[in-house]
């Protein structure tokens, strides 16, 4: 049947996976890096994706499509959900015996109604040493890393001095509190500059692009969760070097939404 459905332009999606995190239907999914529609029937053709398009890559068309089937759609999140779930175990830190893993998160009663994977409320439980006892750490008072003030991307001066020949750390605000050593394994020796591509409602891209060109930046690390919407925070650093035109040292590190680390490329 001829019906509204939203068409993706390839050439100009960026891969940001804002788009993602906006269906409500889960019909959009990012595949290698570009957004792609996954079923014409899971699209509902109302496009709640289109102002979460920062390149302007989604349109709605009239064409010859699928009939939208809320029902197809409800099993696919349910799916998604439990695939996300089951992929989500993590290993316990007391090292007793008996406890090799971590119970496996646990999917809370009351879904957001948004439906996405990254959005989904999901209880992580801790390990627990074999007599019971929660995991606790006996060291002493881990000390704070932050090397300069203010570190959000939008507030940090681009022509700060402590910017020359620094190390950057570019991290997803939630990063922080998944990861537990975020201070000691990301922060040490460099220039923290953190923001959320989703909440912030702007484009880092710019003060990126003015903080390479104004300074010798040494290096750049990028860190970020798992979910899709952080995929901006990349895009955003990766377009900033391309306009800047320096060919700087850069890697992406990914944290899974259980506090592990996922990926490091």
């Amino acid at each position: 049947m001829k019906r509204k459905i939203v068409r993706i332009d390839e050439e100009k999606c960026t891969g940001c996976g804002l788009c993602v995190d906006a269906c409500h239907e889960g019909a959009l999914q990012l595949v290698d890096g570009k957004a792609r529609l996954m079923s014409e029937s899971y699209c509902d053709g109302l496009g709640n994706c289109l102002p979460e398009c920062p390149a302007g890559a989604i349109t709605i068309e009239e064409r010859d499509a699928d009939v939208f089937d809320d029902e197809a759609v409800q099993k696919h999140l349910e799916t998604a959900t439990a695939i996300s779930a089951e992929s989500s175990g993590s290993e316990a830190a007391c090292g007793c015996s008996g406890a090799d893993s971590a119970p496996a998160p646990t999917e809370l009663p009351e879904k957001l109604a948004c439906g996405c994977p990254g959005t989904s409320a999901r209880l992580i439980e801790r390990g627990e040493c074999a007599h019971g006892a929660a995991v606790t750490q006996q060291t002493a008072a881990p000390e704070s890393q932050l090397r300069q003030w203010p570190c959000q991307i939008k507030l940090v001066p681009a022509g700060a001095p402590y910017l020359d020949k620094a190390d950057l750390l570019v991290a997803a605000d939630c990063t922080a509190y998944a990861y537990a050593n975020l201070h000691k394994d990301f922060m040490r020796n460099r220039i923290t500059l953190i923001g959320c591509p989703k909440l912030d409602d702007t484009d880092y891209t710019e003060k990126l692009t003015e903080i390479l060109k104004a300074h010798e930046i040494r290096s750049i690390k990028v860190l970020r969760m798992e979910v899709p919407c952080c995929g901006g925070i990349v895009t955003a650093v990766r377009q900033a070097l391309v306009n800047s035109g320096r060919m700087i040292p850069w890697g992406v590190v990914t944290v899974g939404t259980d506090g592990r680390i996922v990926e490091d490329i």
